[in-house]
């Protein structure tokens, strides 16, 4: 019986560089977009001097770029909200960094605090609405870049929204 374990055959994979994976550049997975999200949202100074607030229209700004992806920042005065609407072929995360917002699907709402977030694919609709008494900033980051958002009609399932989940970082 061989007492070799899998360690000793190959030895130290850190010590084989050719066997690691290069790091990114770039996000290119789900979890590389919610991890800048994450760390857009930890490092105020990349984001906190830049918030206006509108009380005619929502305030928005692109913060970042990348090979294929844009970041945006937006702002919500209480009662500013979205519309119904999808992002085309673009997959999103939405994060709230200060606030709260309500999320409108046919599946019902939630309330989002600051911290948490939302990850979305492509054609997934929905409404954002500040439905709370302050405002609210939100990080919003979409891949491949958000070349539309169409927007839809409410349909029945919304006429009557319900209880109101909550979800918190």
């Amino acid at each position: 019986m061989n007492s070799d374990n899998d360690l000793q055959i190959a030895g130290d994979l850190l010590e084989v560089p050719h066997l690691l994976q290069a790091p990114r550049e770039h996000p290119a997975t789900v979890a590389d977009f919610v991890g800048l999200a994450r760390s857009i949202a930890a490092d105020r100074s990349q984001w906190a001097h830049l918030v206006q607030y509108d009380a005619t229209s929502r305030w928005y700004h692109r913060l970042r770029t990348g090979p294929g992806y844009e970041v945006w920042l937006l702002s919500w005065v209480p009662g500013q909200g979205s519309g119904l609407h999808d992002h085309g072929r673009s997959s999103g995360v939405l994060t709230v960094l200060e606030g709260e917002l309500t999320e409108r699907t046919e599946r019902g709402a939630r309330a989002l605090g600051a911290g948490a977030q939302r990850v979305f694919a492509p054609g997934y609709v929905h409404e954002v609405v500040n439905d709370a008494l302050e405002p609210a900033v939100s990080l919003h980051v979409y891949y491949p870049g958000l070349t539309e958002m169409p927007m839809h009609t409410a349909c029945t399932a919304f006429e009557s929204y319900g209880e109101v989940d909550v979800v918190t970082a």
